[in-house]
């Protein structure tokens, strides 16, 4: 992350918390998809459905908060993200399709960790009294994401280092 980034008012928080809790979803639906398709860990596949549910009623409760306000458009270049995307966006990249639910646990904790300080952020340095307040709201929230998380890697240990070898690897066809 780059630093902190104050916001104008409640219009810009809500456009970044509208952006960050539906890339968050998307993240989740990701993830329990590719556990699903290739490792077939249903107790996790069920958390990230879960928290990507949760995060859709986290979105719900922004476009709530943001009824009768006008939410700018932001273009990808305007928000006033800590680093160069959402907090919440993940490091898909890091996905492997043989992942464990460890990696897959630490993936989602690494994105939910990254909204909880983007939030928290805002919460104690925001220039606007009501940014602060819907901020640490949100941050609040995210920090029961961030202590479920945690609680659900502990079931699941570091697997060893050979855990990405594959004798038969996928093969593309070109």
């Amino acid at each position: 992350m780059t630093g902190f980034k104050d916001m104008t008012g409640v219009p810009e928080f809500l456009a970044h918390a509208i952006t960050l809790e539906q890339e968050a979803a998307v993240r989740f639906d990701e993830l329990a998809d590719m556990l699903e398709v290739h490792n077939n860990h249903k107790g996790v596949v069920e958390l990230f459905r879960k928290m990507a549910h949760f995060s859709r009623l986290h979105l719900a409760e922004a476009k709530d908060m943001a009824e009768g306000i006008a939410v700018p458009k932001l273009a990808p270049w305007e928000f006033k993200w800590p680093g160069e995307e959402s907090p919440e966006s993940g490091a898909i990249e890091d996905a492997h399709y043989l992942m464990t639910p460890h990696h897959a646990l630490s993936l989602a904790l690494a994105s939910e960790t990254r909204g909880f300080d983007f939030y928290q952020s805002l919460a104690d340095k925001a220039a606007d009294a009501d940014v602060r307040r819907m901020a640490q709201e949100f941050a609040d929230e995210e920090a029961d994401h961030v202590a479920t998380l945690k609680e659900w890697l502990g079931r699941y240990p570091t697997p060893d280092a050979a855990w990405a070898e594959d004798m038969d690897p996928p093969v593309s066809v070109d």
